[in-house]
């Protein structure tokens, strides 16, 4: 793998004394990747790690090492995140559940949803890795975006190798990374960020999605009970018309109990959630499309309050409308 992804600007690069504490190493992981469990391999195993980590908007990417032989597992599957590790050196072990091991050289990488799967990860002495730490709901949202729907459990609970040596997954690392060490505050908080963040999201959802065999395309990839369906197409054949949970739970014929645990579960937020980012999102598309104004793009997708809806856009999309909207007039 040449050059290799290195997110470290050019000034930190230079050597400097690994840390062997295993609690400051416990203190950094937790607060990077999430709680989880580790065992060195050995008797009195003194670790040698390296950490650093940037953002890239809501995803961290980190370049780490323990420096030596680890097994992780109990990953906290309430902290909500998607762990993608790359491989730069050595070689790691993944496996989910019971399943036999699947074990990655310089190149691979690997994916695993911790908030869906019970997933474990060896590491030899030599290891080094590039992992990105992405939120479970940062990719449902973008696949709720791209393709008008949030995937089911078949996808968040496949765990499966992706990209390899020369492939374009690992070409976007590579750029990724780059960015990040020579921008990494525009990475961290500018619409550089953004935009590589929605890359690489996009990206690891194709290649995932192909892995599980699944056609993001196709809306009946969403594993759910039928009532569930019916409230998503009441919902989304009445959205501007502002449909309430209970009106959309008569729709389905069940109770507003049953209908909000099931969107948790199937869809992955609250049918007001849902409802909330179908209008933005309709908007959003309004504007790009060339909207006459941002006001009108408002009213047709039910917003009367143009404040509010303004702090709901800048929330959601990391700019104001009145932003997107110039930038396709002026593109």
């Amino acid at each position: 793998m040449s050059p290799q992804p290195d997110p470290r600007p050019p000034r930190s690069r230079r050597l400097t004394a690994p840390e062997s504490d295993w609690d400051a190493i416990r203190m950094w992981t937790d607060d990077k990747y999430m709680r989880f469990d580790v065992q060195p391999i050995g008797r009195n195993i003194i670790p040698a790690s390296s950490m650093f980590s940037v953002q890239i908007s809501t995803i961290t990417m980190t370049r780490f090492c323990y420096g030596v032989e680890v097994d992780l597992r109990n990953f906290d599957a309430d902290a909500g995140n998607v762990l993608v590790l790359t491989t730069l050196q050595g070689s790691t072990r993944h496996a989910a559940g019971t399943r036999d091991e699947t074990e990655l050289t310089v190149g691979g990488t690997f994916v695993a949803d911790c908030s869906r799967v019970d997933y474990r990860l060896g590491a030899a002495p030599d290891h080094l890795q590039l992992n990105l730490t992405i939120p479970h709901r940062l990719l449902s949202d973008l696949a709720l975006q791209w393709w008008g729907h949030v995937p089911g459990e078949r996808l968040w609970s496949h765990r499966c190798p992706i990209g390899g040596q020369n492939s374009s997954w690992l070409a976007l690392l590579e750029y990724a990374a780059r960015t990040a060490s020579t921008a990494p505050q525009a990475v961290a908080t500018g619409r550089v960020g953004r935009n590589l963040e929605e890359m690489i999201a996009a990206h690891l959802l194709d290649e995932w999605s192909r892995s599980a065999g699944i056609d993001l395309s196709e809306p009946s990839s969403v594993a759910a009970p039928g009532y569930v369906r019916a409230a998503v197409q009441y919902m989304d054949e009445h959205v501007k018309d502002l449909p309430t949970v209970a009106e959309t739970a008569l729709a389905a014929g069940v109770s507003v109990r049953a209908l909000n645990g099931a969107f948790n579960k199937y869809v992955g937020m609250s049918p007001r959630a849902y409802l909330t980012e179908r209008r933005l999102h309709g908007v959003h598309r309004a504007l790009s499309a060339g909207a006459l104004s941002v006001s009108s793009a408002a009213h047709e997708w039910g917003y009367i309050n143009m404040g509010v809806f303004a702090a709901a856009y800048r929330r959601r999309f990391g700019e104001n409308p009145s932003e997107t909207l110039a930038r396709r007039r002026n593109g």
